[in-house]
C-alpha cells in the first residue's frame, strides 16, 4: 500500500512538472537548472548582499571592500579557466558542483571566524573568487547546454524571474534576521542560512546528468587563432569587458550607498527587494519578447537611460538621488546584460568547432568581463576614497557613460542568426 500511495505522488510529480514545461516551453533539464540557480541565488542574495556591508560595519573602509572584490574578479578568469579543464575532462556539472559546495563552505568558515575575517581578508577574497569562478563556469556552459538558440531567449528571461525572485526574498530575510539580532550577530545567522541554501543546491544538482562527450580536448590554446578568425566575436568580448567596467562597482557600492543614506540593514534589504521587483518586471518582459529585437535598439535605451540617472549623483548623494539611480539602473540594466548575453551565444553557435568550444568560449568570455570589473574597482578605490569623495559620482558616470561604447562593438550579423 505504502508502494502505490508513493507511486501516486510520483505520477503527480510527474504530471506536474510536463505541465510546467508545456507552460514555460522548456525541457526538463532546464526546469531543473533554473529551480537549482533560484536556491543558489536565494543563498547569494543574503550572503553576498551582505558580505560588503558586512566588511564596512567591521571596518568602514572603502579601501579594504574594494580590494576585497578586486581579488575576487580578478582570481575569477583563472578558476574559469581550470573550471573548463575540469568540465571538458570530466563534466560541466562536475566544475558546477564543485563550486556550489565550495561556496557553501566558505560561508561556513566565515560563520567559524567571524570578525577575523578582515584579519585574512585577501585569503578570504581568493576563496570566494575561485569558488565563484567554479560555479559559474559550469552554470554558463548549462545555460548553454539545455536549451537551443529558438528558446534560449525565453529561457533567460525566465531565469531571471528566478534569479531576481530569489534576490528578492533572500534580502527582506537577511535584513529581518540582521535587525532581530544584537550587534553583528545577525550577520553570522544569515550566512548560516546561506549556507544551508547552498548546500540544498549542490543536492539537486545531482538531478542532471552528465553528458557524454568524446570530445575531452581543451581548446583555450588556440584562443588567439579564434579571435583573428572571428573579428564579430572579439568586439562583442570588448563589449562585455566595458559591461564589466560598470558592474565591478555596480556589484558592491550601491549597498554601501544605500547603507550610508538610510543607515539601516533592514531597510537596505527591503529597498533591495524593490529592486528585485523592477528586475523581475524586466525579465517578464525579456521572456515573452521577440528573439530577434534590435540588439543595438535595446543596448542604446537601457545604456542611455542608466547613464543618464547615474548623473543624478553628480547633483548630490542623498537617499532620493541613490533610489532613484537604483531604480532606473535595477530596471534597464537587465536588458543590457540579457542582450548582450543573448548575442554572445549566438555568435557562439557560429564559432570553430561549434559546440566543442562553448566552454572555452565562456571562460574567455569572462576574461573580459572580469577585467573589466577590475579595472574599474581599482580605479574608483584609487580616485574615492570614501563613499562621501567629490569623485563617487564622477567615476560612476565614467563607468555607465561606457556602457554607450558598446553600441558599435555589437554587429548585425547576429540580429538575422
Amino acid at each position: 500500500m505504502r508502494r502505490g500511495f508513493g507511486m501516486f505522488h510520483w505520477k503527480r510529480l510527474q504530471n506536474a512538472q510536463d505541465r510546467l514545461k508545456q507552460m514555460l516551453g522548456l525541457n526538463g533539464e532546464a526546469i531543473v537548472s533554473l529551480f537549482i540557480h533560484g536556491c543558489f541565488q536565494f543563498g547569494a542574495s543574503m550572503s553576498g548582499l551582505f558580505l560588503n556591508l558586512y566588511l564596512w560595519r567591521l571596518t568602514e573602509d572603502l579601501w579594504i571592500n574594494g580590494m576585497f572584490n578586486l581579488i575576487v574578479y580578478g582570481v575569477t578568469p583563472l578558476a574559469f579557466a581550470v573550471g573548463g579543464y575540469i568540465a571538458k575532462r570530466k563534466d560541466r556539472m562536475v566544475t558546477y558542483r564543485v563550486g556550489i559546495v565550495m561556496i557553501a563552505c566558505f560561508y561556513l568558515v566565515v560563520v567559524i571566524a567571524r570578525d577575523s575575517v578582515v584579519d585574512f581578508y585577501m585569503l578570504y577574497a581568493f576563496f570566494n573568487g575561485f569558488a565563484l569562478g567554479l560555479y559559474w563556469n559550469g552554470y554558463l556552459v548549462l545555460m548553454y547546454d539545455v536549451v537551443d538558440s529558438r528558446s534560449r531567449g525565453r529561457y533567460l528571461g525566465i531565469n531571471m524571474v528566478v534569479f531576481n525572485t530569489a534576490g528578492l526574498i533572500g534580502p527582506a530575510l537577511a535584513g529581518f534576521l540582521i535587525g532581530r539580532f544584537a550587534g553583528l550577530q545577525g550577520y553570522i545567522v544569515m550566512f548560516s542560512v546561506a549556507c544551508l541554501m547552498f548546500m540544498i543546491a549542490a543536492l539537486f544538482s545531482m538531478r542532471i546528468p552528465k553528458k557524454t562527450s568524446h570530445h575531452r580536448t581543451y581548446y583555450l590554446k588556440y584562443t588567439l587563432s579564434v579571435l583573428k578568425k572571428e573579428p564579430v566575436w572579439l568586439r562583442g568580448l570588448f563589449g562585455f569587458l566595458l559591461l564589466g567596467a560598470f558592474q565591478g562597482i555596480m556589484l558592491f557600492l550601491p549597498n554601501i550607498l544605500l547603507y550610508q543614506t538610510v543607515g539601516s540593514e533592514q531597510w537596505v534589504g527591503l529597498l533591495t527587494v524593490f529592486f528585485s521587483m523592477l528586475t523581475i518586471s524586466m525579465g517578464l518582459y525579456i521572456s515573452r519578447r521577440n528573439n530577434r529585437d534590435s540588439v543595438r535598439g535595446s543596448l542604446a535605451l537601457s545604456s542611455s537611460l542608466v547613464t543618464l540617472a547615474a548623473c543624478l549623483l553628480l547633483i548630490d548623494i542623498s537617499w532620493w538621488s541613490v533610489l532613484l539611480f537604483m531604480s532606473i539602473f535595477s530596471f534597464f540594466n537587465p536588458l543590457t546584460v540579457n542582450t548582450l548575453t543573448s548575442y554572445n551565444y549566438r555568435l557562439m553557435d557560429f564559432l570553430p568547432l561549434k559546440g566543442e568550444f562553448r566552454i572555452e568560449s565562456v571562460v574567455i568570455k569572462e576574461l573580459f568581463l572580469n577585467v573589466g570589473r577590475v579595472l574599474s574597482i581599482l580605479f574608483l578605490i584609487l580616485f574615492a576614497e570614501d563613499p562621501d569623495s567629490p569623485a563617487m559620482p564622477i567615476v560612476l558616470v565614467i563607468a555607465a557613460m561606457l556602457h554607450m561604447l558598446i553600441l558599435p562593438l555589437v554587429q548585425k550579423r547576429a540580429e538575422v542568426q
